[in-house]
């Protein structure tokens, strides 16, 4: 077929747009023949470059189309990287060149070189594609806590930059969202960077690419998992599974997580197996104000610095949200240390024998309860989980009252408050398959 150099310019584009949009016109059933389409198409498309080279006076350009024609592939191609190499020896002005090469490079797993690629780029023309790649490359960098997290927070710079030259981009604002969930892992996990993290994702939602890139689905459902939003964090999990189909880690998500809620769903309905048993009466009997500790003086330090004045409460004086001014005193009765992406969890009876589940986040791997344990929450968090049924499993819908513990230290243990040593960061490793 004979092309005019626009025309063969139109066709390498439709290449993309055939693999970005891929999930849009084809039966979501179809996702898992995405990359052989792709690559059937991208061996047409090759084939029509090379028919027409005279068409491309400019050798750079032609070795570019070549080159950028095999790098639509999600893995790398050798090829790709020695014509796309050789395009920018030819001519370094090439910004389109430089940021393809600077995508082999991360594909390969040479950031070096993908961080020299896209900083090379960005010399000769700003561009939004060089920023966003570069505020990808920069989270891999730093040796220490203090240096992950100087690269991590330009990262932050680079990714709003790239949003400041083109506002609907809904790459930038996905790789916006994962700048900044990397920031709120490895810094100050502040609530102002989550939301915002989940404001940048929404962002890239708009935009029918992005839409439909399963590392958006798989990393905001890990930011739902923090937040003990499970049954969002579920459906997240699930839609990056139905996307790529070849990866097995959001379904393994799913599986982990369905067996964690229904594990904490069978341990209150059983009250950890104690349910009518005299040792269960007998646990309740030994619970004693002198298990407040400090908090027994009816005042806590909340982690802002605010002095609040506590009234001891039961489970079922509890409403949803933050308990203000309330104390709640029980024993554990059961712990359950499930997957390190879900928060160690313990269930507690109070001196109603009501049971709850307690989430507690950002403990010491080290560090866990044991039966008969006596625990004082300050200003318990109460949050609900309604989850249904797995489709044809014949399972049971899920449905619980739980609280959302942010940290150890605000607990008192058997009468003393926990201290720093118990505390843990949370960590989070952000995908990034296809930013």
């Amino acid at each position: 077929m004979s092309l005019s150099r626009d025309e063969l310019l139109g066709c390498v584009d439709k290449l993309y747009t055939f693999r970005d949009l891929y999930i849009d016109e084809h039966p979501i059933s179809h996702a898992g023949q995405k990359k052989k389409d792709v690559e059937t198409k991208m061996l047409e498309t090759l084939k029509l470059v090379e028919d027409n080279q005279s068409v491309i006076t400019n050798k750079a350009e032609y070795l570019m189309l070549r080159g950028k024609c095999l790098n639509v592939k999600s893995d790398y191609d050798s090829q790709a990287e020695e014509l796309i190499s050789k395009a920018v020896k030819l001519d370094p002005k090439l910004v389109e060149a430089w940021n393809i090469l600077g995508e082999c490079f991360w594909k390969k797993g040479d950031i070096d070189a993908a961080k020299n690629c896209f900083s090379g780029a960005l010399q000769h023309s700003k561009n939004k594609v060089s920023l966003r790649n570069l505020s990808m490359v920069l989270r891999q960098f730093g040796n220490s806590r203090e240096e992950k997290l100087q690269h991590i927070n330009e990262s932050v710079v680079k990714a709003k930059d790239a949003i400041s030259l083109d506002i609907s981009d809904g790459m930038s604002w996905f790789v916006l969202g994962n700048a900044y969930l990397s920031q709120f892992f490895g810094g100050t996990q502040s609530e102002q960077i989550i939301q915002q993290c989940l404001k940048a994702y929404s962002q890239a939602e708009k935009d029918p690419i992005a839409k439909n890139n399963p590392d958006l689905h798989f990393n905001r459902s890990m930011c739902f998992l923090y937040q003990s939003e499970f049954m969002l964090a579920l459906q997240g999990f699930s839609r990056a599974g139905v996307l790529d189909p070849a990866w097995d880690i959001p379904q393994a998500k799913v599986e982990m997580l369905r067996k964690y809620l229904s594990s904490v769903n069978s341990m209150l309905s059983t009250k950890c197996g104690l349910s009518g048993k005299a040792k269960l009466q007998k646990i309740v009997s030994s619970i004693s104000d002198s298990d407040l500790g400090p908090y027994g003086g009816g005042s806590y330090t909340s982690p802002l610095g605010k002095s609040v004045t506590l009234e001891s409460k039961l489970t079922s004086d509890l409403t949803e949200g933050r308990n203000s001014g309330v104390v709640l005193l029980g024993k554990v009765i059961g712990c359950l240390s499930p997957d390190p992406s879900v928060a160690y969890t313990f269930i507690i009876v109070d001196s109603d024998q009501q049971c709850i589940a307690a989430c507690l986040y950002n403990v010491a791997t080290n560090y866990g309860l044991k039966s008969g344990d006596s625990v004082a929450i300050p200003e318990p968090y109460m949050m609900t989980v309604e989850v249904p049924a797995a489709p044809d499993s014949g399972d049971a819908e899920l449905g619980y009252k739980f609280l959302r513990i942010e940290t150890p230290m605000v607990l008192v243990v058997n009468g003393k408050k926990l201290g720093i040593e118990k505390q843990a960061p949370t960590m989070l490793k952000v995908t990034a398959q296809s930013e």
